[in-house]
């Protein structure tokens, strides 16, 4: 019985396509901020406990302005203040949660006094903030909680155990003020954007959605809007923001293929189901005009031919908008590029949609990363001839571009074409390494 595992060594040549790195998951609370050590005071007066502040500034603040930071502190400029004063300005800011250092120094003023100034380092860790069933104005609880914090911002909030048990405590207390006995939690999840989003809602469990009802579609039937929203709709505990997330990942799709491209839903209301435990959620569709598919160009640079490209989409300009069709279009312009051998090319399409003329045009853009090129092929199993006889099969030159896909269209015409006895199902693996040429 003989073998023929295939060895591939890629050499890769890299351009100079850079990645949008991946959103980062939420880290653990960050430790207790550390303090530096502060500098002694001025020596100009003998003695005293308390010298006169004759300025204050703010070093290392970017997301915080110097009035917010000093707001904090507590220190105003005139006032006497000495060493005990600073350290509980320190402790102020540190206790806010937004710094993972602080810490201060002053020296000699010209009026007997000092000029100080805070150093501080920000907390990386930061998210937007979203409410989700309050039941109250978020406009009015956001200018609460800003009154009780001068650092508060709805769009950037550390997400440490600290700071998010106190803002949990300040909107249970909003909310008993206004006669709503709620225990709040909070939570850092992604949110559909990618990015993470730091959640307030109520402790309870939210009720389950238990039936849809779509109303004012017309060019997709209830039935297959139900059947649709069903897998991912019915069972989930409702809340509106993410009922929208779930018709927005399974019912838009359907619109779109029918080229709705400005489908909405407009109401979303729900009420208790009178005859299953859960909610009657009722859709009101605006399913929008049918638009037509309009230009597609090739944006940016590309290792091959736009026209080419564009040809391997087999893009139905002038019909319907199908994005599913486009989709297509758009992974058979990948495989092209990859069997060009730039192996970890990426796609991405942005529509422009054009309401006069009830068109969408796309602009496809390629990130082709690095180029790969035929390494050494290494046969192992073969005896002398064998082996001489398989490298005279293989087409791909050393040097040439590597098409990811030939090893295997290779190794099926060694199966089919029975060229030794006895054969057990060959098998290869390939080993990218680097080099500096580049492609433009």
């Amino acid at each position: 019985m003989r073998q023929l595992p295939i060895v591939l060594m890629l050499a890769a040549t890299w351009g100079f396509a850079q990645n949008k790195p991946a959103p980062k998951a939420p880290k653990k609370a960050a430790p207790a901020a550390k303090s530096a050590p502060a500098t002694v005071p001025p020596k100009s007066t003998p003695n005293p406990t308390k010298w006169p502040i004759e300025s204050l500034t703010v070093e290392g603040a970017r997301a915080y302005t110097k009035d917010q930071v000093l707001a904090i502190a507590g220190l105003q400029v005139g006032q006497s203040a000495g060493r005990p004063d600073f350290e509980a300005a320190r402790d102020r800011l540190v206790a806010s949660g937004a710094f993972e250092t602080v810490s201060y120094k002053f020296v000699s003023g010209s009026k007997g006094g000092y000029a100080a100034t805070f150093q501080v380092d920000e907390i990386e860790q930061v998210y937007p903030v979203e409410f989700e069933e309050l039941y109250v104005s978020s406009k009015d609880l956001t200018e609460a909680l800003r009154r009780k914090d001068p650092l508060f911002a709805a769009s950037r909030l550390p997400a440490t155990q600290p700071v998010l048990e106190r803002y949990r405590n300040w909107i249970q207390e909003y909310l008993a003020a206004k006669g709503i006995q709620e225990k709040i939690v909070s939570s850092v999840a992604p949110a559909t954007t990618g990015e993470y989003t730091i959640t307030f809602r109520p402790a309870r469990n939210r009720p389950a959605v238990a039936q849809v009802t779509f109303q004012g579609n017309d060019v997709i039937s209830q039935t297959i809007l139900r059947e649709t929203i069903a897998g991912a709709g019915v069972g989930a505990p409702y809340s509106e923001d993410a009922f929208r997330q779930i018709l927005n990942a399974s019912i838009r799709p359907l619109y779109e293929r029918r080229g709705r491209v400005r489908v909405a839903f407009p109401q979303i209301r729900s009420e208790t189901a009178p005859d299953v435990k859960g909610l009657h959620v009722f859709v009101t569709v605006d399913e929008g005009p049918s638009y037509e598919l309009g230009k597609v160009t090739i944006e940016g640079p590309t290792p091959l031919a736009p026209a080419a490209l564009l040809k391997a989409g087999d893009f139905k300009t002038g019909d319907v908008a199908n994005f599913d069709k486009v989709n297509e279009g758009l992974e058979a312009i990948r495989k092209d590029v990859r069997r060009a051998g730039y192996m970890d090319a990426k796609v991405a399409s942005e529509r422009h949609i054009d309401d006069a003329k009830k068109a969408i045009d796309v602009a496809v853009r390629i990130d082709a990363g690095p180029l790969y090129t035929m390494g050494k092929l290494t046969l192992a199993g073969l005896d002398l001839h064998g082996e001489s006889e398989m490298k005279r099969m293989w087409a791909i030159a050393p040097g040439k571009p590597f098409n990811p896909e030939y090893p295997d269209l290779f190794l099926k015409r060694v199966r089919e074409g029975a060229y030794f006895d006895n054969l057990s199902e060959p098998n290869r693996k390939s080993k990218p390494t680097r080099q500096t040429t580049r492609w433009m």
